[in-house]
């Protein structure tokens, strides 16, 4: 399948996507992900307000102490690892975190497809878990080697790096490694090490732009929550407020969907693609083996 035909197959399971989750009543996963999004906005909203409390523009101007310079210094590192870590990478945050949801979720989501069954086992849950995150961190190394490439190349020709049509790659880049991290699931019930779900991933790289596209535009804009919330001028300008308000609530719900609607279109992609009734490490292709042990002990 060529690059154009898997984009077009990720884009269009996340409208089958949609209508999976009416059709098997999977709504109960969104309240968790609903929750991760207020939390991470709600962090990123106290941050921007102790980040306004003072002006980082005037260096140490106004140091007396060593004291003071030093706690100038804690502030300005604290501030500079907080604002990268809540926009660059809270995509991968949300990934890390939610995922136990997400192998259980794609697991339930094969298994309405195919039949297939896969023990519950905690520490099979762990192992889910452990090779999520070294998956996520493995792609944010990747993507910010890229970009740091991008940004040295383009600064030799562009004034501005960011206007340059090259730095446009990186979001590329960033969907590629997003997608990768969703279907990385999918992968690890196949039986496919680390390096082996690498080289597929090369190999379908429409798909993996494709999943992580959509999941990457529907968090894309932050939430306010001050301004979500802040009705002080509601009598004053009562639709301009409440209109501000619901938009502030849509990009919530966008973010909160966004998740759960990538793994399901993932599983349903690769179901297309690989046909997943066909794993015989499932349950129902090995009868009643116990074959969970079998599932982590390639990689540890």
């Amino acid at each position: 399948m060529n690059f154009l035909r898997q984009l077009g197959l990720g884009f269009r399971n996340y409208g089958k996507a949609i209508g999976y989750i009416r059709t098997h009543k999977l709504y109960w996963y969104f309240p968790i992900p609903a929750l991760l999004m207020l939390v991470i906005y709600f962090i990123g909203s106290e941050v921007s307000h102790w980040q306004a409390s003072w002006d980082p523009q005037k260096g140490c101007l106004e140091c007396v102490t060593m004291n003071d310079t030093i706690w100038f210094i804690i502030k300005l590192l604290i501030s500079i690892f907080l604002g990268l870590t809540l926009m660059k990478f809270s995509k991968y945050i949300v990934v890390i975190l939610l995922s136990p949801l997400f192998s259980i979720l794609s697991e339930k989501v094969e298994k309405e497809l195919t039949g297939n069954k896969y023990p519950f086992s905690l520490q099979q849950t762990i192992h889910d878990v452990k090779r999520g995150v070294r998956i996520a961190l493995r792609n944010i190394m990747w993507e910010y080697i890229f970009l740091s490439i991008i940004l040295l190349v383009t600064f030799f020709g562009w004034e501005n790096p960011t206007s340059s049509p090259i730095f446009y790659l990186t979001y590329f880049i960033a969907f590629f490694y997003y997608g990768f991290s969703f279907i990385d699931y999918i992968n690890e019930r196949r039986r496919l090490d680390i390096d082996q779900s690498i080289h597929f991933m090369r190999n379908h790289r429409g798909l993996a732009i494709a999943i992580g596209s959509v999941y990457s535009l529907m968090i894309l804009v932050p939430v306010d929550i001050g301004v979500m919330l802040d009705y002080s001028n509601f009598l004053e300008a009562p639709f301009e407020t409440l209109g501000v308000s619901l938009l502030q609530v849509l990009l919530w719900f966008l973010a909160s969907v966004s998740p759960i609607l990538a793994i399901v279109a993932a599983t349903l992609s690769m179901h297309e693609l690989v046909d997943l009734s066909s794993n015989k490490w499932s349950q129902k292709a090995r009868g009643h083996e116990n074959i969970v042990s079998d599932r982590y002990r390639d990689e540890e």
